[in-house]
Order: C-alpha cells, then sequence, then structure tokens
C-alpha cells in the first residue's frame, strides 16, 4: 500500500485524509493533539506541532511516504515543501515558498517581475508612523506579513488608527511585521488553480463576500463567480504572470484578487496552497466536476495530474455562520431545503463571543443549488 503523509488535521484538512484513503493510501497525519476531526480519521496519527518540520523529518524517514501534501495552510505547506525536498519529492523552490507565504516578500517579487501591485511598505513596532504617511495615499489596508484567515486586518481611511492597527498586526505576526498597502477597489473573488512542472491549469474562480470594512472578515463564497467570459481570460493572464513570478511550479494555488468597475485585475495575494473555507475541497468539484483534491495528491506523488470533470455539477456556495440569527436561519434550511445542504462543519457551541477573524466564526454550511439566484438566497449572501 502506498503511504502519504498529510500535515494538518483539523476541519478543513480532514477531506483530504478521506480523499487520499479512498484513492487507497495509507494515511500517516501530523497535527498537535486538540481533538481535531483528522486524529481520528487518520490510519496513524503523530502528535507534533506542524510547525516542527525537523522532528516529523525524522518520522518520515521511517514512514518512507510517497507523498507529502496538505492543503488550506500557509504553516503547513511551509513544512510540506521542506519535507518533499528533503526527501526527494516533487516540490516547489524556497523562493516560492517564502514569497507566497510572505505578504511583503511576494509584492517585492510582483513588483521586480512587473506585476501591478498598489504601493505598500514594511513596519514594525519601533517604526516612525510619519514616513508611512508620508510615503502612502489613504485609504490603506494594514495587515500582518504571515497570517492567513483574516487575522488583524484593518481598513483605515484616515491615519488616526495607523499605530493601533501595526500594533494588532505585529502581535498576530509570527515574525513580528505588518505591511500598509494601499487599498484596491472592487469586488473580491479568487482564482483556483494546479499546477505541474510549471504548466498551469485553471479550474475556478470564486466570489468572495467579506464583512467589509473594517476586517474584512469572509462570510461566504460562491462558484461560480458570476464574472463575464472576457474577464476571465483577463483574470487567467496575470494570474498565470503571477504564479510564475512567485515560481509557484507544482500544486495547487490560490490567488485572491479584485476586479474594479473597468474590469481592470489586481492581484491582492496567492498561495502556493488550496484555498481555504473549502474553495478547494468541496466548492471546486461541486461547481465544476473536477476532483481538485486528487489532483493535489497526483501531483505530490510526481504525475501529472488528471484533468477531466469527474462529477456532475451545480452552484456551489459556503456560508459561514456569525451570530445567533444566522444559526437560526441554518436551522430552518436544514428543516425546509436538506436536500439543499451538502455538508455542515461542527457548530461552535459558544454563540457569545466576537467574530474577530476567520477562526472565531461559529460554524459553516455548503449548499448545492441549481442556480446562483438560490444559492444567494439561501445562502443570504
Amino acid at each position: 500500500m502506498k503511504k502519504i503523509v498529510i500535515i494538518g488535521a483539523n476541519e478543513f484538512q480532514n477531506p483530504l485524509i478521506l480523499k487520499a484513503k479512498e484513492m487507497g493510501f495509507e494515511t500517516h497525519v501530523f497535527a498537535w493533539r486538540d481533538g481535531a476531526v483528522g486524529e481520528k480519521s487518520a490510519d496513524f496519527f503523530y502528535p507534533i506541532s506542524i510547525v516542527e518540520k525537523e522532528k516529523i523529518l525524522e518520522q518520515c524517514k521511517k514512514i518512507k511516504p510517497d507523498a507529502v501534501t496538505t492543503i488550506a495552510s500557509d504553516l503547513a505547506e511551509i513544512t510540506v515543501n521542506y519535507l518533499s525536498n528533503e526527501m526527494g519529492l516533487l516540490a516547489n523552490s524556497n523562493k516560492c515558498i517564502v514569497a507566497s507565504t510572505n505578504k511583503y516578500e511576494m509584492r517585492k517579487t510582483f513588483d521586480d517581475a512587473g506585476v501591478a501591485v498598489p504601493r505598500f511598505c514594511y513596519a514594525d513596532l519601533e517604526t516612525d508612523l510619519s514616513t508611512i504617511r508620508d510615503a502612502m495615499n489613504l485609504p490603506v489596508i494594514v495587515k500582518p506579513t504571515d497570517r492567513s484567515g483574516s487575522r488583524a486586518i484593518t481598513k483605515l481611511d484616515n491615519w488616526d488608527g495607523l499605530g493601533q492597527a501595526i500594533e494588532g498586526a505585529v502581535s498576530e505576526s509570527f515574525e513580528k511585521k505588518a505591511i500598509i498597502e494601499e487599498y484596491l477597489e472592487g469586488e473580491e473573488y479568487s482564482c483556483e488553480c494546479i499546477s505541474f512542472k510549471g504548466v498551469h491549469h485553471f479550474l475556478a474562480i470564486t466570489k468572495k463576500f467579506t464583512t467589509g470594512n473594517p476586517h474584512y472578515i469572509e462570510i461566504g463564497h460562491l462558484q461560480p463567480s458570476m464574472l463575464d467570459d472576457s474577464v476571465i481570460e483577463r483574470v487567467k493572464q496575470v494570474v498565470f504572470k503571477a504564479l510564475d513570478a512567485l515560481d509557484i511550479k507544482n500544486g495547487a494555488s490560490h490567488s485572491e484578487f479584485k476586479v474594479d468597475e473597468n474590469g481592470k485585475v489586481s492581484i491582492i495575494e496567492i498561495g502556493s496552497r488550496m484555498g481555504g473555507d473549502c474553495i478547494g475541497s468541496d466548492l471546486v468539484p461541486i461547481s465544476t466536476g473536477y476532483d481538485f483534491m486528487k489532483m493535489v495528491i497526483q501531483v505530490a506523488m510526481g504525475e501529472k495530474p488528471v484533468i477531466v470533470p469527474e462529477f456532475s455539477t451545480k452552484v456551489a456556495a459556503i456560508r459561514f455562520i456569525l451570530s445567533k440569527e444566522e444559526l437560526a436561519h441554518y436551522c430552518k434550511l436544514l428543516e425546509r431545503y436538506p436536500e439543499k445542504i451538502y455538508r455542515t462543519s461542527e457548530i461552535n457551541a459558544d454563540y457569545e463571543h466576537d467574530v474577530i477573524d476567520s477562526s472565531s466564526r461559529y460554524g459553516f454550511y455548503i449548499l448545492k443549488c441549481d442556480s446562483t439566484e438560490e444559492a444567494l438566497e439561501l445562502a443570504q449572501l
């Protein structure tokens, strides 16, 4: 039996574990022991933090896996790439991982490659704020350089909260740095791709819905995106150029971008991994018929991914629950339209806490609908 190492065991990683088992792999899963669902799904579970690369490598030398992979996590992707390179498996370059997991390095890489970026700068707690005010035009977005999940993101329309926003971003950053960049206008989307030995394959575009100003916590996603074909072609051109700039040659990628009222496509950021929030694991298969997770495993094995629709297609939407009222709406859907609900997460029983980022949302449900209008209505997007 072939063996696969999967980094991460939470609810967003569990579909990958199940897919690997469906494909006949013996699954070896690494994550900190916290009761995550993947602990039970895995054939073998190792309670080692996903950032302890050297400890995981020691175990991998004993396991001798045929593939190492993950989905939906920058931190996990860093470890996956390290392990794959150390064991001679197909991987991306170290340059790619640095540039695709650090927003400041990503902006510099794009700028050097001629990929259009907003004006940006670096900051920590020692930075003279007057230098930022002199260099940048409002509004701006402040966020950690190396975190995901909408953590510590703040939009500023004036400079009064700059210091506080930087402190919040730095506190969430692993390297204790913040990036400040001029705000991009437009509707937000993401582009989901799979690459193999430098050849990129477009799979889907996701329409993204957020809480808006100031923290932009994602509340839902929709596929297909409702973008015109002409805009989609421009997206592919811009995204593929950006993937080349980041040296993303193998595996999934998740490219977040905006389209303004004139149809201009502007890259926000790109991950050298599948998109989180079930975008790749659930929404892409529902809306396109492509088995995205299977492709990710094939590439990790060093095999060319098979890019053909394998399932019938519907309109896919995911809705995150951020309040008691939204939970009550979900309960009504479950009663009236159970056939539309494709999958539901565990729901956090603590309904009194504030939702401050993606990790503090109460839960989610995924809809499989017959039309865009139906999906938007049922998901309240």
